[in-house]
This record gives C-alpha cells, structure tokens and sequence, in this order.
C-alpha cells in the first residue's frame, strides 16, 4: 500500500484489521484506476482529508459501521465520501453500495442545507415545483421541515414497499431514507430504485442513528448479505462505481 499521498487522488480504505491481506483485492483495483491508495484510521482522517474512504461494511469487517458513525458524526470529517462496499472474508469484492451520502439523527439542519447546495440539488427547487420523498417507520418530521425549506414539497413513505410504490405513480428528485426500514435496508431500497425507469437515477441518502449498539451493527451487515453477488466484482465495474461518484 502506497503511503505518500497525491492531490484529490488519495483514497484510504477502512474498516479492515492492517496485516490481514482483505484488503489486498480493493488497493490493486483502487491503484488500477490511478489512485493512491492506503490503509488509514479514523483518527488521522482530519489532517489526511482523502478524497473519499473505502470502507468495509460486512460482518467480517472491522466494526465497519462504527467507523460510517464517527466520520459523519463529526463536522471535521462529515463532508469526506464515503463508499460503503462488502468484502468477503478473503478479502473479494462482492459489492458496492453508492448512495449519495449518510447523515446522522438527529439532524443538523444546516449541514443538510449546506450539503444540497454543495450537491447543486437546491438549484431547480427555486425554479419548479419539486418533490422529495423521506422514508422512515417514524416520519422523520424534523428532516421533512429541512427539505420543505429548501423549497421541496415532501412526500413520506413508512416502508421500503411503499416508497417504491410511490416512486413508480410520481418520481421525486431525492429521498432520504433510514438505513434500516421495517421491510428492507436503504442499500437494498436503491438497488430496487434502480430498477424502475423513472427512479433509477434518484439521489438516495441515507440517515443513520447517532450510536449503534454491537448488535445492531451486526444485524445491518447481514441485512446486505442478500445483496452481494456470487462473483466477485471486476476491477472495472469497481471503478465504475468511483468514477460515478466523482
């Protein structure tokens, strides 16, 4: 793994123990597509702001999900991207779940209204008449009264079913999601999202709880098992995935 880094091309991957090899898989492809790639740790993520992480989110990972909460916890580290991925226990790729971003509860309302502007989603609510959908067992009031000041009429959804179902009659121009909803996961939301024409290219973010007990992280990795494939993911279909995100 490279150590020195290079501008807007530095990637660091967490949530993998240092000398176990899982990560050997992900840092040939990261360095395929001409990053500098290296393993990091949370605590040095505000002097080293990378251009984004990698982090492992599986059961076999090194409590991916807590390291996900501390970086977007934080206002020192919560603007660095994040791509949630699945190693296996060996170390292969077997899945990527780029959503267009985490933000904890409870909300802070300026740094969502600050993130819409840096994402330029805030632009055409000024001009039209725009929906977006947030999805939660609870509602989510707080977070609905952000958007609807960005300018943005809000529509709620309590399951994954129903939002889908309500994206299919209306597309939305975002949706905000909990990460874990009665029926099914965020990352498993998008991936059904993507299926239907008229919601496969809606920005997803993901709301997660402030603390998580061992438990609960534990019980979202294997939520995501579903979703990994049999084959591991090639190196340019990885990097798809980066350059999309760009």
């Amino acid at each position: 793994m490279a150590e020195n880094t290079e501008l807007r091309k530095d990637i660091w991957i967490l949530g993998v123990n240092p000398g176990e090899g899982r990560e050997t898989v992900l840092s040939s492809y990261l360095e395929a597509g001409g990053y500098v790639c290296r393993m990091g740790r949370y605590d040095e993520l505000e002097a080293g702001r990378p251009l984004g992480v990698v982090l492992d989110i599986s059961p076999f990972s090194n409590d991916g999900w807590g390291e996900l909460l501390k970086i977007k916890n934080s206002p020192a580290t919560w603007n660095i991207p994040v791509l949630p991925v699945f190693l296996s226990e060996k170390g292969k790729v077997g899945g990527v779940f780029p959503v267009a971003g985490f933000f904890t509860l409870p909300i802070d309302a300026q740094h969502l209204q600050d993130r819409m502007a840096v994402y330029g989603l805030t632009e055409e609510a000024e001009t039209w008449d725009l929906q977006s959908m947030v999805v939660s067992r609870s509602g989510e009031d707080k977070i609905s009264h952000v958007v609807e000041a960005l300018g943005f009429e809000v529509v709620k959804g309590y399951t994954g079913k129903e939002a889908l179902a309500l994206s299919s009659i209306h597309p939305v121009y975002m949706i905000f999601s909990s990460q874990m909803l009665p029926d099914m996961s965020a990352f498993e939301l998008q991936e059904r999202l993507r299926l239907n024409t008229f919601s496969s290219n809606t920005p997803l973010f993901v709301l997660l709880k402030e603390t998580m007990k061992s438990g609960e992280k534990l019980a979202m990795s294997r939520e995501i098992v579903h979703l990994v494939r049999k084959e591991q993911l090639s190196c340019e279909e990885f990097l798809g995935y980066l350059r999309r995100k760009e």
